[in-house]
């Protein structure tokens, strides 16, 4: 499976990109929030990855950081919701705004989202509101924006123990506290001292 993808961004569009990675091109799905904050062409970037495998299909979704890709990840769960839809969602609203409208069950604001009808938008908070209540999982504000990471090795440590099952807000703390007593460590060392 591919975690994420560090190469030269050749191409990019609102819906897709393509990144090289030792001379090899792979064509990825992205956000418009992913392509809001790529850079342009001929840049070094790192893409988080969804290696969606199916009988008839193999697609590439990717986004700008862990907490886009696990919110994804959280909409595909969903029943009744595929990958397309969720990328249309993602590119609708912010992350941040998408959880703090199914964390107040805003049926509304979930609905007017393109392609999510009322059933669909109930059936969404139904199954993540007390997920998400129950990670831990908090917006940083009705409209923030995600900004590439200022520390990588704290993201890909966070993004690592929230795939693990570590509730968000533990897992930072984790990885906060490990990083503050030795900034030097790198992501293998953040875990292991968190999972201690």
């Amino acid at each position: 499976m591919i975690a994420y993808l560090d190469g030269i961004l050749t191409f990019k569009e609102p819906t897709h990109a393509i990144i090289d990675v030792h001379g090899v091109g792979y064509s990825i799905h992205i956000s418009l929030q992913t392509y809001s904050v790529l850079p342009g062409g001929g840049d070094r970037i790192k893409l988080f990855i969804h290696h969606l495998f199916r009988e008839d299909l193999q697609a590439l979704y990717g986004f700008a950081n862990a907490d886009e890709k696990a919110l994804f990840l959280d909409l595909i769960g969903v029943s009744g919701v595929g990958p397309n839809t969720a990328l249309g969602m993602l590119s609708a609203m912010q992350p941040g705004d998408l959880r703090l409208a199914i964390l107040g069950e805003n049926v509304r604001a979930v609905q007017a989202i393109k392609g999510i009808g009322a059933k669909t938008a109930q059936r969404i908070i139904l199954e993540l509101r007390d997920k998400m209540k129950k990670a831990g999982v908090v917006p940083d504000g009705p409209s923030y924006r995600q900004q590439p990471a200022a520390n990588p090795v704290r993201e890909e440590s966070l993004a690592a123990l929230v795939a693990l099952g570590f509730p968000r807000v533990t897992a930072e703390k984790s990885v906060d506290d490990a990083l503050k007593a030795d900034p030097t460590l790198s992501v293998e060392d953040v875990i292991r001292r968190a999972l201690r």
